[in-house]
């Protein structure tokens, strides 16, 4: 990435921080978001605790670490041809989900909450040489982001977090929509039926528990995660 591009992301960020209000102009919440427990092997879990704001924010967080992760990745091991319409995609797609993982990390401690270490991530089973894994893999996230953020919104209580949040997941819905479309071009799988319902009209919502026994599944994250306080 050029610096001139460096620079623009930057800029980025502080626009996106400015945009949905930043520090000064949300609520100030009064508990932490997460506790950190387990074993002296391996990675220390990482427990969202969804009795409160920062438990959801810090939620989210983790999964806009992935996502970003993963992105970088793909943008910087590109499978096909240079300057071609589809890396810009990628490229672009690997920054907005920056901006949003740095707003994040911004905006957590600025509201006086912890916010939850790196995650360890492992993209050993993705060959970033192959359209389809890429492809492939960059569905699964952006579909699991956005019935994420849908489950985990009930769960918060400021109002200009609840409309921070639909802002970034109305983002990863146009993401979600644009890659399925070029996984199938030229059919109805941008909004399909295993992610919009048909009677509602609405894109699915997963529990957190869910969402964080989904992507243990896969493998690409070694942290482990768990939530607490989400109710029966």
């Amino acid at each position: 990435m050029s610096d001139q591009t460096s620079i623009s992301n930057q800029t980025s960020r502080r626009q996106f921080f400015q945009h949905v209000g930043g520090a000064a102009g949300l609520t100030a919440l009064a508990l932490t978001g997460c506790d950190s427990g387990g074993g002296m092997s391996g990675p220390e879990t990482v427990t969202f605790d969804f009795s409160n704001d920062f438990g959801v924010l810090n939620y989210a967080y983790a999964l806009e670490q992935l996502e970003a992760a993963f992105y970088a990745e793909a943008a910087a091991n590109f499978y096909g041809q240079s300057g071609s319409i589809e890396e810009q995609y990628i490229q672009d797609l690997a920054a907005h989900e920056a901006i949003h993982r740095d707003f994040l990390a911004e905006a957590i401690p600025a509201l006086g909450g912890d916010l939850i270490p790196n995650l360890e991530v492992d993209f050993s089973s993705v060959d970033f040489s192959s359209r389809t894994d890429v492809l492939g893999t960059s569905k699964l996230l952006e579909d699991t982001g956005v019935s994420a953020y849908n489950g985990a919104g009930i769960f918060l209580e400021n109002p200009d977090l609840v409309g921070v949040a639909g802002k970034i997941v109305s983002v990863e819905a146009r993401h979600a929509a644009s890659v399925r479309s070029l996984v199938n071009p030229g059919s109805d799988d941008f909004a399909g039926d295993d992610v919009v319902d048909r009677q509602s009209g609405l894109d699915l919502a997963t529990a957190p528990s869910d969402v964080l026994s989904n992507v243990a599944s896969t493998g690409l994250v070694v942290t482990p995660l768990d939530v607490t306080n989400v109710g029966a």
